[in-house]
């Protein structure tokens, strides 16, 4: 009998990486203009460009590799809020950012651009658009403690006994509170893809795509290349990302954000819970993709039920599926010392939401950060100078 576990491991990834983030993904839909309709579509048309992707990639590559929607970039959009040119505009802005992934295949020194923003800035945005809905458990509690309690039990029973489950079995407690409550059958969505012609707007490309842009390359992408290394894969990176970003500009006119790498669920199809068999495990990722088509048929009746929920109850799970994301962001934004200030400065401006010419917050806080970095980079280098007369310039040493 052959061996079953590289599927029933690829189908253990689909369902964590859907039921841990889904309500993230419509949290920052609806944030940024989207009506329940069209959420719903943006749902649905990235599962099953996740499913498509993920078994072109396995058949072609004989490797496990599984793809997931942008959790931190759904994360930014809720942040984010409206744009210049609404719903429209925001499409806009998913589209360039799928153009910008395509180019990185094309054209490498765009992905080293990329990588030259300092690792504490990148997270410390990633941190500071978090934070605003890692927030949503206790403001929940203070406007109606009692549907929300049962969520955060559930969580915390499971952070306990069976960390991986602790947000997908919170979203399941949430579901529940929202079926006692009495869904109202109106909010009820059909699975149909809804068409939005994508507009340019300064805000939708620099607000939107070009943060959505550097947040999935730097948490999903270049994270999720390190997850496939350790686990003794090479990830082909031109064929990643062509699927990737093309499956990315595909699905924005239809609502879908960004599709990239999996980061956190790839370790459960590329690792021994796959099989002893590393040659066998890219099967995993042919159950996930098969599992990510089923979902996006039944995707739409959730979107009704996560709507009909009590006010607050799903945002609660939502957050609390983003406490291990803004725990790491936070580690990494302030480990080096050096770094700290800039890692602060772009916390602040990113968690304070504020757009300015029509811009949102998120690029500002790169803006400050990168600007604060230099600055500090400055001193530290003239510090270094004054200290010894001879220093040619370089970098400081401890030696």
């Amino acid at each position: 009998m052959r061996d079953s576990r590289p599927y029933v491991a690829g189908l253990v990834a689909a369902l964590v990486g859907f039921t841990s983030s889904f309500a993230v993904v419509l949290a920052g839909l609806v944030a940024v203009g989207a009506s329940t309709e069209q959420a719903a579509s943006g749902l649905l048309v990235l599962c099953a460009v996740q499913g498509v992707g993920m078994l072109v990639l396995a058949l072609r590559t004989r490797q496990p590799l599984t793809l997931a929607w942008s959790t931190p970039g759904a994360a930014l959009l809720a942040s984010t809020g409206t744009v210049d040119g609404g719903w429209a505009a925001a499409v806009g802005g998913f589209g360039v950012c799928g153009l910008l992934v395509l180019l990185t295949a094309l054209w490498p020194a765009l992905g080293g651009l990329v990588a030259r923003v300092p690792v504490p800035v990148a997270q410390a945005m990633l941190a500071g658009v978090v934070l605003p809905l890692c927030l949503a458990p206790v403001r929940s509690l203070e406007q109606d403690a009692w549907p929300v309690v049962p969520v955060l039990a559930t969580w915390l029973v499971l952070v306990l006994l069976s960390p991986r489950w602790a947000a997908p079995g919170a979203l399941v407690a949430a579901l529940v509170v929202a079926v006692a409550a009495g869904p109202d059958a109106s909010l009820v969505v059909a699975p149909d893809l809804s068409w939005t012609t994508p507009v340019l707007t300064v805000g939708g490309v620099v607000g939107v795509a070009l943060p959505l842009f550097v947040v999935t390359m730097a948490s999903q992408n270049v994270p999720g290349v390190a997850v496939m290394k350790a686990h003794g894969y090479d990830v082909p990176w031109r064929p990643a990302m062509l699927t990737t970003g093309l499956g990315t500009a595909v699905a924005a006119p239809f609502g879908g954000h960004a599709v990239n790498l999996a980061a956190i669920s790839a370790a459960l199809a590329a690792g021994p819970d796959a099989g002893p068999d590393p040659s066998r495990r890219w099967r995993a990722a042919v159950s996930a993709g098969g599992a990510y088509l089923v979902l996006a048929v039944v995707s739409a009746s959730l979107v009704g039920l996560v709507t009909s929920a009590p006010a607050g109850v799903v945002q609660a799970a939502a957050g609390l599926a983003l406490v291990p994301v803004l725990g790491a962001a936070l580690a990494a934004a302030t480990s080096d010392p050096a770094s700290r200030e800039a890692a602060v400065v772009t916390f602040v401006v990113a968690a304070s939401g504020t757009a300015l010419a029509g811009v949102g917050a998120a690029f500002w806080s790169l803006v400050a950060g990168v600007a604060v970095h230099l600055l500090v980079r400055t001193r530290t280098l003239r510090e270094a100078r004054r200290a010894d007369p001879s220093h040619d310039g370089g970098p400081p040493t401890d030696s």
